[in-house]
């Protein structure tokens, strides 16, 4: 019985810790570090103030984790894209979608914001440092170079095409509050060969 209830309460913190990882990033996303304070968090995950420090000792230490999580988890869902079936415009659509659906969108905004727009802890800073949009460019780039030979992406420098490809999704996510997201159809007209 001792068992049971330790796999209980472990199941308990993990779900909470989820509940607060995902509040945070949608409020990361939309305000960023400095216009985050730890109650939207906690109210945006339906918990009380108290508990995030049960689970965090700072907002900054939680931001880290977040941009930590979504830098490891782009680059491997890229690379993973790229070894599955497929065209290479169906494997971009699939980026496309990812990057636009529900979950993506925060944790791709909450990069945005990292690179861009705030004033972030140093360890955020090494992370993007480490980590530039070149890295993406350079991970995307077969995916292009093959789509361009197979006549499916659009003629020209494939890495001007995926930095204007990721450019037009970073001003999709920055305008997205205020405009209704372009289907991705109309985003894959920007790189799909007419």
């Amino acid at each position: 019985m001792p068992r049971l209830k330790e796999e209980q309460l472990q199941r308990i913190y993990e779900e909470r810790k989820r509940q607060l990882t995902s509040a945070a990033v949608k409020v990361f996303a939309q305000r960023g570090l400095p216009g985050t304070k730890i109650s939207m968090i906690t109210a945006e995950a339906g918990v009380s103030h108290g508990l995030f420090y049960h689970y965090f000792k700072t907002k900054e230490e939680l931001f880290i984790s977040l941009v930590r999580e979504a830098v490891e988890t782009s680059l491997k869902e890229i690379d993973d894209l790229i070894r599955l079936a497929g065209s290479p415009i169906d494997k971009i659509r699939i980026l496309t979608e990812g990057m636009l659906d529900a979950s993506g969108a925060p944790y791709f905004m909450l990069l945005h914001r990292a690179r861009n727009f705030e004033e972030v802890p140093e360890e955020v800073s090494r992370l993007i440092r480490e980590h530039p949009m070149d890295i993406y460019v350079k991970r995307l780039l077969p995916l292009f170079e093959e789509g361009q030979q197979r006549g499916e992406i659009a003629d020209g420098d494939p890495e001007e095409l995926i930095a204007g490809y990721l450019t037009v999704l970073s001003g999709v996510m920055v305008l997205g509050n205020g405009y209704s997201t372009p289907r991705t159809e109309w985003l894959l007209r920007f790189v799909e060969k007419r």
